[in-house]
């Protein structure tokens, strides 16, 4: 690899300059609406079985992103995005989904989020192993804290005992951080909303099949919550989120985005709390401490 190859890889990650406060603020919001999945994906199995509701998301973000690259006149991608789009779609639009979805059909949304808490941490490993940009010691530190904090609660919400739905959460969360690191380079060179808009319409064919197994295998009982968390995740988890998450991305980084989500399991057991009327477990505001400091460290950290 040339001088000049290694430092295009670096630039494609490096924060954009001038916009950290935006850029902060951008990928904050799309944690906030990422925080509303879990118990939105919840209400969507009250009618819906996993295949369906995984099929019927990924089809109707699909038709959502096909109308704005029309209506926006996006041009096509070149044809060196296109390796990290097809990353990005099937880690966020496809494999994710589908076994976060299997997942809480036997884990409660709370325990589910916690698990997911590793993702920062996995996300900002892929994202510097793909691009080769290392942040600073005091990041690597505060983000292994941050997870291991982040898994000694689930483990004490376990009694120490991994249950088949963690399996899925784990594998889940690996696919989804490369998908995360993959969209944060790309935004580099195209619009976050474009990255993802492209990478939900190249998912799109595999999420109609995906549908139609569903519909045919498990029975569907659409009441106003089931459709209100399939409305949900459609429109906002699976791609308005995005947007906002990527544009972030690009402006901060992908590392200093990524350990924004420290923040997502804690907002996510608020929202089980006062959505569908989980427990709060007692370690939470302990664990929710641990991880702020985390944050702040990460966010102040240079790379």
């Amino acid at each position: 690899m040339t001088a000049q190859d290694s430092a295009t890889r670096c630039a494609a990650i490096a924060p954009r300059p001038g916009g950290p406060a935006s850029g902060t603020a951008l990928a904050a919001l799309g944690v906030a609406s990422f925080s509303l999945s879990f118990p939105a994906t919840a209400w969507s199995l009250t009618g819906f079985g996993p295949w369906t509701s995984t099929g019927l998301r990924g089809a109707l973000a699909g038709v959502l992103a096909g109308l704005y690259l029309l209506a926006s006149a996006a041009p096509l991608p070149k044809r060196r995005h296109w390796p990290g789009l097809v990353v990005v779609s099937a880690g966020c639009v496809l494999v994710f989904p589908l076994l976060t979805t299997l997942a809480l059909r036997t884990s409660s949304t709370a325990h589910s989020a916690v698990v997911i808490g590793v993702l920062p941490l996995a996300t900002a490993v892929i994202a510097a192993l793909r691009t080769g940009r290392r942040p600073s010691r005091a990041f690597w530190a505060a983000a292994l804290v941050g997870a291991v904090a982040v898994l000694a609660f689930t483990l004490l919400q376990s009694h120490g005992r991994p249950a088949v739905a963690d399996l899925y959460l784990v594998v889940g969360l690996l696919v989804c951080a490369a998908g995360y690191a993959e969209g944060g380079r790309l935004s580099r060179d195209l619009p976050g909303a474009q990255v993802i808009a492209w990478a939900v319409v190249a998912a799109l064919p595999v999420m109609l099949l995906t549908s139609g197994y569903g519909l045919a295998v498990e029975p569907v009982h659409p009441g106003a919550k089931a459709l209100a968390g399939l409305g949900y995740i459609a429109a906002v988890s699976q791609f308005a989120g995005f947007v906002l998450w990527y544009r972030g991305m690009a402006e901060i980084g992908v590392p200093r985005a990524s350990q924004l989500q420290l923040a997502q399991p804690l907002l996510t057991l608020v929202w089980s709390v006062l959505l569908l009327g989980e427990d709060l477990p007692v370690a939470a505001p302990v664990t929710a401490a641990v991880v702020l400091v985390c944050i702040a460290v990460t966010q102040r950290a240079r790379a």
